[in-house]
């Protein structure tokens, strides 16, 4: 057995490791990973095998009606708690370790966990933002998610968090009968807090869209771990590193959008693939 087998792999991962690391040896890679890569990690991804897909709230429904904010928060009150207690797994450690070495150059994520970040990763581009961060949406003041969190413990002292309950990437967790639950206005200005996130029916911020973009071509190659690339936002990744005739390794389980583009797809789970391509 080569040192680059896995028996926890199949034999076809094994070999499209192989083929990815000559695809990428020598080059700068820039990271693009999605929520595939935490599934590892406790925190289930919206599309993945066995789950019905469904999206969360979009922004227009949120900043439709005060029931909508009032649903939103009561729901992440008891999601939010399962996201803040997830750990790292080896596929960011292998990622941040990659980046000490040289080979990863940057890191565009469109996970709102700030796994990454505790992993060891520094070069990190949230790019819908992070789940852990409240901002006031008129004098754009940010909080952090566990003061909103003492906030709305105090106006909702009968509110048990089960720690059973389903839940998704943005801490969205399955809770009904919301239409009591209260929740507080920015305490500097009395506007509308908001997660510091992108929601679905958002733009990505231009300055974080240009920054991402900017590292893309710096580098010589792309890597996808963990995104399905469904949604605009990470495909044109894939588009754009196309297009400049740079490669493009994929690690997913199960198709992606940008699979006809791949200079090679690796079919098996992040936490075992990364090491296994990225670490010597």
């Amino acid at each position: 057995m080569s040192q680059l087998e896995n028996p926890q792999l199949s034999d076809a991962a094994n070999y499209s490791i192989e083929v990815a690391r000559e695809r990428i040896a020598g080059k700068k890679i820039l990271v693009l990973t999605g929520a595939g890569l935490s599934t590892d990690s406790g925190i289930p991804d919206y599309r993945g095998e066995g789950r019905v897909a469904r999206h969360p709230m979009t922004y227009d429904t949120f900043m439709g009606s005060f029931q909508a904010q009032q649903k939103y928060w009561a729901r992440s009150y008891v999601g939010w708690s399962r996201i803040a207690m997830a750990k790292p797994n080896p596929g960011h450690f292998s990622l941040a370790q990659a980046e000490l070495t040289g080979s990863v150059v940057a890191l565009v994520t469109q996970n709102v966990d700030g796994l990454h970040q505790q992993a060891g990763s520094r070069n990190v581009i949230d790019l819908h933002g992070r789940l852990d961060r409240v901002i006031c949406l008129s004098c754009r003041q940010v909080i952090s998610r566990s003061e909103m969190d003492v906030f709305l413990e105090d106006l909702n002292p009968e509110i048990r968090k089960d720690p059973s309950v389903e839940f998704t990437p943005d801490g969205d967790a399955e809770v009904i009968g919301t239409e009591n639950f209260q929740v507080p206005n920015c305490k500097n200005c009395g506007g509308i807090y908001k997660p510091d996130v992108v929601f679905f029916g958002e733009a990505v911020p231009v300055d974080r869209v240009e920054r991402s973009m900017a590292l893309l071509d710096q580098a010589q190659c792309l890597l996808v771990a963990g995104s399905s690339l469904t949604v605009n936002s990470g495909y044109r990744f894939a588009k754009l590193a196309q297009k400049s005739g740079k490669a493009i390794v994929i690690v997913n389980i199960g198709p992606t959008r940008a699979d006809s583009l791949a200079t090679a797809k690796i079919e098996a789970n992040t936490s075992l693939a990364l090491e296994r391509l990225l670490i010597d």
